[in-house]
């Protein structure tokens, strides 16, 4: 049975969903709404699909059985939500809206329609990193102690000049730790857990943005872990995601999303025998410390076909709603400490 997909913008990314969504055999694309029709009609001529700028035209489009939202981020509920009470399943590009008022909106509106709502951490699916979510599952790394989180990416400022929604809080919700800093908050929340506090300073320090281009948190666990995070995008040229988490069994490091040490008190011979086996994995050759273009397409491949597993299963995809929204609400008590420095906030 064929599947139709409809693509909701224009940008680079959703090009990497059309190219994922073609890679997947019995799926097609059915259709594509953006505002810019040169760039849909591009898109609809290399991939397939009618192009529409008008939204209500696009929703009513048969056969059509679900919408992937690459839109800007503050239009993701008001685009989902018509689409779930169009009877579409909705995957949305990360983060699955700027605030968790809007996230409670989409949630509901999809749990009312009956239709599957999923979150796009594509980061979730890199072999390195299910690898160290397993070792932390399996209490390899023994009680987990403090984590170290840098991106420490670099945007020219044409990447914002160029833009009429990145860097502003009506359509991106903020700047630096909401747009580039989200996957890694995700990534914390799942392999670590819930965070109950945070004190945090956010700054513009190189952009001519209406956000921060700069973050910076501390951040206690329900587990007692401590982290701190780091988000910016002034870092030139730009550095390789890391993640250095601590346990009293052992450390692990991550950059570029690959384990480059992994030192742990018990079962090393274990832990080799994985690396080795993770060797010849694809590497990401996503630049994203220097650039917001994606290559590498097969991280949204994995998260689409499991959202097609959960519709026809009829289960939860691995990030649904819910799911998606414990980074928003992370983010935002992030911002709600930024603004006072000085205090200690509650999630």
């Amino acid at each position: 049975m064929t599947i139709h997909i409809g693509l909701i913008g224009g940008g680079n990314i959703s090009e990497t969903h059309a190219r994922a969504a073609r890679a997947i055999p019995g799926v097609e694309i059915a259709a594509i709404h953006g505002s810019n029709a040169e760039k849909i009609a591009r898109l609809c001529r290399e991939h397939g699909g009618a192009p529409y700028q008008d939204f209500d035209a696009f929703l009513n489009h048969r056969p059509m059985d679900l919408v992937i939202i690459g839109s800007p981020s503050g239009l993701h509920a008001e685009q989902g939500i018509a689409a779930a009470r169009s009877g579409l399943h909705v995957l949305t590009e990360k983060p699955i809206e700027i605030s968790t008022a809007r996230a409670d909106a989409l949630i509901a509106a999809a749990q009312q329609s009956h239709v599957q709502l999923g979150v796009i951490f594509q980061d979730r699916t890199k072999p390195h990193i299910r690898q160290l979510k397993s070792w932390l599952d399996q209490g390899l790394l023994g009680i987990p102690l403090f984590v170290d989180a840098r991106v420490k990416w670099y945007r020219p400022p044409e990447y914002y000049a160029n833009s009429r929604w990145r860097g502003t809080p009506a359509l991106d919700g903020g700047g630096a730790l909401i747009n580039q800093g989200v996957h890694t908050i995700d990534l914390l929340l799942w392999l670590l857990g819930d965070v109950l506090r945070v004190q945090a300073r956010t700054a513009t320090l190189l952009h001519k943005i209406e956000a921060e281009d700069t973050a910076i948190a501390t951040l206690e666990f329900s587990s007692g872990a401590l982290g701190i995070f780091h988000a910016t995008t002034a870092a030139y040229p730009g550095y390789p995601r890391r993640i250095e988490i601590s346990g009293t069994e052992g450390t692990v490091i991550l950059e570029h999303d690959r384990i480059i040490a992994a030192n742990l008190r018990n079962s090393p011979a274990a832990a080799e025998s994985a690396l080795a086996s993770l060797a010849n994995s694809a590497r990401d050759e996503n630049q994203s410390a220097s650039s917001a273009a994606v290559s590498d397409f097969g991280g949204h491949q994995a998260v689409l076909e499991d959202f097609l597993a959960a519709i026809q299963e009829n289960r939860a995809p691995a990030c649904d709603g819910l799911e998606g929204r414990r980074s928003i609400a992370l983010i935002e008590s992030i911002y709600r400490a930024a603004k006072t420095p000085d205090r200690e906030v509650s999630v």
